[in-house]
């Protein structure tokens, strides 16, 4: 079990770091979208080295007028 931690976190540093080489930080406008590809890149970790390159698109609900 104490290994899996490790390798959880490692994991999610490699994330950050790729999320961070895509200059997903610095382009972060608050919106869902960019919220939610840089969580999918996180996730996806070490797997966006080998060419994944997910992104995310949400539709959020515009207040009626």
């Amino acid at each position: 079990m104490r290994t899996s931690r490790w390798v959880v976190v490692v994991w999610l540093i490699i994330g950050g770091l790729a999320a961070g080489q895509r200059h997903y930080y610095s382009q972060f406008d608050g919106s869902c979208a960019k919220f939610a590809t840089i969580g999918i890149t996180m996730i996806a970790g070490p797997l966006n080295y080998i060419g994944l390159n997910p992104s995310a698109y949400c539709k959020v609900p515009q207040p009626s007028k």
